[in-house]
């Protein structure tokens, strides 16, 4: 019998003659019992493991509201507490660093295959290096009617600052360059970028390093973000372009914090249409599937830079696993709908 026939059963006038005070106790009563014993819509219990940084800037007011009116609930997990006393969860959402948390973390994805963790971490550690960070990108050779996809020459270097030089000469390498720290663990330091001009200037640089050859871009960069299969472009302001002439009076090294953060919004600026215009969206869609098969990772970013003079010419030039995405306007929504779709193919 369904609902509706229960509840005319119930109600119905003719086994119902007089209706007083008690028969409509009765009645709402009865009806109540019915409706708690249908099945309630399941949450999703979606555990996470952030610095207090990331937390506050990722699970926003808006993020949190949003989830919990879509039945998502998420809940911090406690790195006091072995993880396997801890849950259940349906989704395990994590961004810490350290060779501890990523053996608890892939011990408890060995006894809890059923749980999606986001991402595995081994996948993460492979853009956690510059040396490794950019090589899937170099290995698709990507190349179609829409652009061309590369990235620029660089270098590692592990031993003395001295060396340097003879190195960069060794490997044909023309300045300036790029100067990023090897490793990107989650702070300041690891995303601060250096500026070398001339030769001399290399042995001021801190290695371990990776060096990149620097690629007149107009000053704009594109940070694509994905979450699973969505894919979100913004633009950032850069480093400007680097003439000849301006190299012959310019020398040393300069550094900079954070070239591309949030307060760096190129979203409203007056700028040059082809320097301005975002990389085909086809384009990014065909890179940003391969590199979720390859790096098995699905929210990392990409920073992308359109080299200067060109319209399809573009190079990766970082990669970043679950970057800012509390940054990204309507962010909620993008990811409260992978959370659920998550699970709709799990099930």
């Amino acid at each position: 019998m369904t609902l509706n026939e229960e509840i005319s059963c119930i109600i119905n006038k003719e086994q119902v003659d007089v209706v007083d005070d008690n028969d409509e106790n009765k009645i709402t009563t009865q009806f109540n019992s019915i409706v708690s014993s249908l099945p309630q819509p399941k949450k999703l219990i979606v555990g996470y493991a952030l610095t207090l940084k990331k937390t506050k800037s990722f699970l926003q007011p808006k993020l949190e509201n949003l989830a919990r009116s879509k039945g998502i609930v998420f809940v911090a997990i406690d790195r006091t507490i072995p993880l396997s006393e801890q849950g259940p969860f349906d989704i395990l959402l994590h961004k810490l660093f350290g060779k501890e948390w990523r053996e608890n973390l892939e011990d408890y994805r060995q006894k809890h295959p059923d749980v999606t963790v986001l991402d595995p971490p081994d996948n993460i550690q492979h853009v956690c290096n510059r040396q490794s960070m950019l090589q899937d990108v170099a290995a698709l050779n990507l190349s179609n009617c829409y652009g061309e996809v590369g990235v620029p020459r660089q270098l590692v270097i592990n031993g003395d600052p001295a060396s340097i030089s003879d190195e960069v000469a060794i490997a044909g390498m023309s300045l300036p360059l790029v100067a990023k720290p090897l490793l990107v663990d989650g702070s300041l330091k690891s995303h601060q970028l250096s500026l070398a001009f001339d030769q001399f200037s290399l042995s001021k640089l801190d290695p371990p390093l990776v060096l990149q050859e620097f690629i007149n871009h107009g000053g704009v960069l594109f940070k694509v973000y994905i979450v699973g299969d969505a894919i979100k472009v913004v633009r950032r302001f850069s480093l400007p372009n680097v003439n000849g002439l301006e190299m012959l009076d310019v020398a040393g090294v300069y550094r900079f914090p954070r070239v591309s953060g949030s307060a760096a919004s190129a979203e409203d600026a007056n700028l040059d249409p082809e320097i301005y215009e975002h990389p085909p969206r086809p384009l990014l869609e065909m890179l940003a599937k391969e590199l979720r098969h390859r790096l098995g990772l699905r929210l990392f970013n990409m920073d992308i830079i359109r080299e200067h003079g060109t319209r399809d010419h573009f190079y990766v030039i970082d990669i970043n696993y679950f970057p800012g995405y509390g940054k990204v306007p309507e962010y909620e929504h993008i990811f409260t709908n992978f959370l659920l779709s998550l699970m709709q193919n799990k099930y």
